[in-house]
């Protein structure tokens, strides 16, 4: 792998962290993060663009940067439509567009196991009685505040998700 591809992977993971440290703390992902994500996709297609041989295999393969953005452009779909029926956020359907250019379609797969295994969990987790000495703790505080809401951060669970993935491929 070129260095700048893994320099941009490695920064996307710090950046998917961040939004999802943002939506855990204030149910928001900024626009300019996910537009910041989306630069550093264009920057690593770029970068692999000019280091391939085959340039039309690169940009139209499915494992290439036409199954990335095909991915990325099914799963934004995807969001807006579950933002529609109001089952997800604005934030949320945005953040799918830069996790389908990461993945890729071939991690289609292995996102979608993670992402329903992960939703999962969170529900169950958002069930369980907190002990009484972690109460107090600013972390549990904040997920009394989600319980009370009764909004859940899907952007938490999509994070984790896209970050298995990506360490799986």
């Amino acid at each position: 792998m070129i260095p700048i591809v893994s320099f941009t992977t490695w920064l996307a993971v710090l950046l998917f962290l961040y939004a999802g440290w943002t939506d855990f703390q204030t149910w928001k992902i900024p626009n300019t993060l996910v537009l910041a994500l989306i630069a550093l996709y264009a920057l690593r297609a770029v970068a692999v663009m000019v280091s391939s041989e085959d340039i039309g295999a690169t940009l139209f393969a499915l494992t290439g940067i036409g199954g990335d953005v095909g991915a990325g452009l099914l799963m934004f779909v995807l969001g807006v439509v579950l933002w529609a029926f109001g089952m997800f956020g604005a934030g949320d359907a945005k953040l799918f567009l830069p996790i389908g250019l990461f993945i890729g379609w071939h991690g289609m797969l292995p996102f979608s196991i993670f992402l329903l295994v992960f939703g999962v969990a969170t529900l169950l987790m958002l069930r369980l009685p907190i002990p009484l000495p972690f109460k107090h703790l600013a972390f549990f505080m904040r997920i009394e505040e989600i319980r009370a809401s009764r909004k859940v951060p899907y952007g938490v669970v999509m994070v984790f998700a896209t970050l298995l993935t990506l360490a799986s491929a």
